[in-house]
């Protein structure tokens, strides 16, 4: 029997590789004999790039960047070359989480109206400076809400009178023409396949936007709420007239594309700066070749930390499923906790989902060894599928 192991991560305790590399060990001790290909896998958030380095020939370049709050972090740059990537050109994927992401910032400290993401925009420049033709940029689990200010200030964007560094709080007082250098910036990336790999498709702005959406749960108060709405509304203003000074079309659409809301607007930036988006699975399906990978499997094996409504919005479980499903290949899902029902799981083509953890002893149990009691359920999974 040929199976396919591609799961995402379990947030806060395994990376796709590692549970990838549990179900794997737990499939082969009941059904040693099996063909197990280990595909780990992301929506664009965090493990973004580890989870493509475990598929792709690429070369890994350490660097170190600023982090939220300017401070350096260590990040990594994987570069594929046109031979070994399916598009055909030389790629460069990073992680905006490595240089903005909510675990580099302790919970008590996470204040977005002072956090940037200046590190993104530093990455993206030691891509360019490599070669690559493509840039895919996986968005997910900021704690920024600087509407991409600070990666565009690393670009060389100025803002008259306005800091961008240091996150949105001075946003709010920045002229609709105040932004200077967005057009060297496009110039630069000209050349440059420019790809947003995220699975949030919210707009900038309002109730679903990047601050009433998401700000709260990155650290910011009620209170805070007016305040960087107004910095963000500001910011958009001044960045589509400069992406319309800069030549870009159609300008003022960008506030409202899916994904511009993306990682607190750094999906917004990106936009102006001329990219496109690609739900982030799907981008990660296609660099690892997905759908060739399941040519001829038995069964698809994914999961996730926890399974329920949000996973059929655009996570790994639902893309996975979604390609599975061209190729009539049968998915079933090991997830720490299962939330969906029986009709859920039939619209989003999964055959069946099996908890890790169901009451409190067990998930205690599971929080303590998740290799291992991930392992053990895959295990008693393959008693039933494999055949």
């Amino acid at each position: 029997m040929r199976v396919v192991v591609a799961p995402d991560c379990f947030t806060g305790t395994l990376t796709a590789r590692q549970a990838a590399a549990a179900m794997a060990e737990g499939w082969a001790a009941h059904a040693p004999g099996d063909d197990l290909d280990l595909v780990p896998m992301s929506d664009g958030g965090p493990g973004f790039v580890d989870s493509l380095s475990g598929s792709l020939p690429g070369r890994a370049l350490a660097t170190t960047v600023a982090g939220p709050h300017g401070d350096p972090v260590p990040a990594t740059v994987l570069l594929v070359e046109a031979e070994d990537d399916p598009s055909g050109l030389t790629s460069a994927y990073l992680e905006s989480a490595q240089a903005c992401g909510a675990h580099l910032v302790p919970p008590g400290r996470r204040d977005p109206a002072t956090a940037t993401s200046v590190g993104v925009g530093e990455l993206l420049q030691v891509a360019v400076e490599e070669g690559a033709q493509r840039v895919v940029v996986g968005l997910g689990g900021s704690v920024t809400v600087d509407g991409g200010a600070g990666l565009l200030g690393a670009l060389g964007v100025h803002a008259d009178g306005v800091r961008t560094d240091q996150g949105p709080r001075g946003l709010a007082g920045l002229a609709v023409d105040g932004l200077r250098g967005l057009r060297a910036a496009r110039e630069v990336l000209a050349g440059v396949d420019l790809v947003v790999a995220s699975d949030v498709d919210v707009p900038l702005l309002g109730r679903h936007g990047a601050v009433h959406g998401f700000a709260r749960q990155k650290g910011a108060t009620p209170e805070q709420l007016p305040g960087l709405e107004a910095a963000m509304t500001a910011w958009a203003s001044a960045l589509v007239r400069a992406a319309g000074d800069a030549g870009a079309p159609d300008p003022g659409r960008l506030v409202a594309l899916p994904g511009a809301g993306a990682a607190g607007g750094l999906g917004f930036a990106l936009l102006a700066l001329g990219a496109r988006r690609l739900p982030g699975v799907q981008a990660v399906a296609d660099a690892v070749g997905l759908a060739g990978r399941l040519d001829g499997a038995d069964l698809l094996l994914t999961g996730e930390g926890s399974f329920d409504w949000q996973s059929l919005r655009g996570k790994v479980v639902a893309g996975v499923a979604h390609v599975a499903q061209a190729v009539a290949v049968p998915v079933v899902v090991v997830a720490g906790q299962v939330a969906v029902g029986r009709r859920e799981l039939a619209v989003a083509g999964v055959e069946a989902a099996y908890a890790v953890a169901t009451g409190e002893q067990e998930v205690a149990e599971s929080l303590a060894a998740p290799a291992r009691t991930l392992a053990a359920r895959t295990a008693r999974v393959a008693r039933t599928w494999h055949r």
